[in-house]
């Protein structure tokens, strides 16, 4: 047994020192994880902010198309050329069925004659001012959408201002017409929970899923490699010479590749706090306090769950003859990893019924939820880790039975 055992750690060592050479496999399975979510929620925004002051700094074209009999109101000229808004004043079409109807300014707006036209016709109300209006434009192009943005943001505060007026002339603020019954103090210290508790719960609806994702994922490249990728480069059958039994090649490749699944998602959940952390304030969204008990139930199903897939996606590689085939087989198998998951984040964990717990990915999916919201139920713990403990050595089984057909495994000439 010992000796099984050291011959087994003998061959996850070896594989793990081949990955670890790998600077490929390191930037994939380790820096990826990390940067991906602090690219993704710090780079990007500050991106996206840097392309919306690159087109606010467009002189762009408004023509304001007027009833007959209608003049511009005062209000808009100057906000129109704060906005940066070009505008130029015609009368608008009487035979128009209504305000948003294109006619022949769908094609100027198309062909860039114009980027937007803002159509506006006097109404009559109790309102110091009344009007009706339309605002045509391209949403396929970004510079017509842009004043689009620009003219509705015009339009709002000009709204706002004969608002104020109407309720003046009555003697009224707005808060007092549109407000009567209102918050009295800070709307925040309502909120019972922590920013810890809160922290927990915003990350318990989609950690399991990104586990469940970067899992699956990850595994694949590690498995083909050390089964298809061996089999192609014809190396499998001098590993088949060594001492080892075949039972053990498989369990030393299948706790190599668990490990590396298993870093790589715990890399990438380090990286999505350091993102989170970055990007909103500790005040309303911190770190959360779980119980030893609870980030002992969050690794443990973590490092299940990736004992799990890997054991499947082996049995799987195993099968194939070529390092495409073996691509081919395991891509879409990724997909039923990941509905379930996505499915699990949706699951009310209120008066939860014990069979969510036994369900293959739900099963984790919901240890993770609940783990992260620092819930311990003894009954959910003993149902989600023996039936996780299960799946894996069924899973495991397989993939072993799998190795020890010569078909499978003996090198493609």
């Amino acid at each position: 047994m010992r000796e099984g055992m050291a011959r087994i750690w003998t061959v996850a060592s070896k594989e793990l020192v081949d990955f670890v050479r790998d600077w490929r496999t390191l930037v994939a399975l380790v820096l990826v994880p990390l940067l991906i979510f602090p690219l993704f929620f710090i780079a990007l925004p500050l991106f996206m902010q840097g392309e919306m002051s690159e087109l606010d700094q467009y002189y762009l074209d408004l023509e304001v198309q007027l009833a007959d009999g209608d003049e511009l109101p005062d209000a808009l000229p100057q906000p129109f050329a704060d906005h940066r808004l070009n505008q130029t004043v015609t009368t608008l079409d009487p035979n128009l069925s209504n305000l948003s109807d294109t006619g022949d300014d769908a094609v100027r707006i198309q062909n860039g004659e114009i980027h937007v036209i803002l159509r506006l016709r006097s109404s009559q109300s109790n309102s110091t001012e009344s009007w009706d209006y339309a605002i045509l434009y391209d949403a396929t192009q970004e510079l017509s959408s842009e004043a689009r943005s620009r003219v509705f943001n015009v339009i709002e505060a000009w709204e706002d201002d004969i608002i104020n007026a109407t309720l003046a002339e009555s003697n009224l603020t707005r808060e007092e017409a549109l407000d009567p019954i209102h918050w009295d103090g800070d709307f925040g210290q309502a909120n019972v929970a922590t920013s810890a508790q809160i922290a927990g719960f915003a990350l318990s609806m989609f950690i399991p899923m990104i586990v469940a994702i970067w899992t699956a994922s990850s595994a694949i490249q590690p498995s083909v490699d050390l089964t298809a990728g061996e089999r192609e480069r014809g190396t499998m059958e001098a590993l088949l010479c060594t001492p080892a039994r075949r039972v053990e090649l498989l369990y030393g490749k299948w706790l190599a590749v668990a490990t590396v699944a298993a870093g790589s998602v715990l890399f990438q959940m380090l990286g999505l706090l350091i993102a989170v952390s970055f990007l909103l304030p500790a005040d309303t969204f911190g770190v959360p306090e779980l119980s030893v008990g609870a980030i002992a139930s969050l690794l443990l199903s973590v490092v299940l769950f990736a004992v799990f897939v890997v054991a499947i996606e082996l049995a799987l590689a195993v099968r194939a003859h070529s390092v495409k085939e073996a691509g081919t087989v395991l891509g879409p198998v990724v997909l039923a990893f990941i509905v379930p998951a996505m499915f699990a984040q949706f699951v009310n964990l209120e008066g939860i019924e014990w069979w969510w717990f036994v369900a293959p990915v739900f099963n984790v999916c919901l240890a993770m939820r609940e783990a992260l919201l620092d819930i311990t139920d003894l009954t959910h713990v003993a149902l989600w880790l023996g039936s996780s403990l299960f799946y894996a050595i069924v899973a495991v089984t397989w993939a072993a039975k799998q190795f020890q057909r010569e078909d499978l495994v003996e090198s493609i000439s």
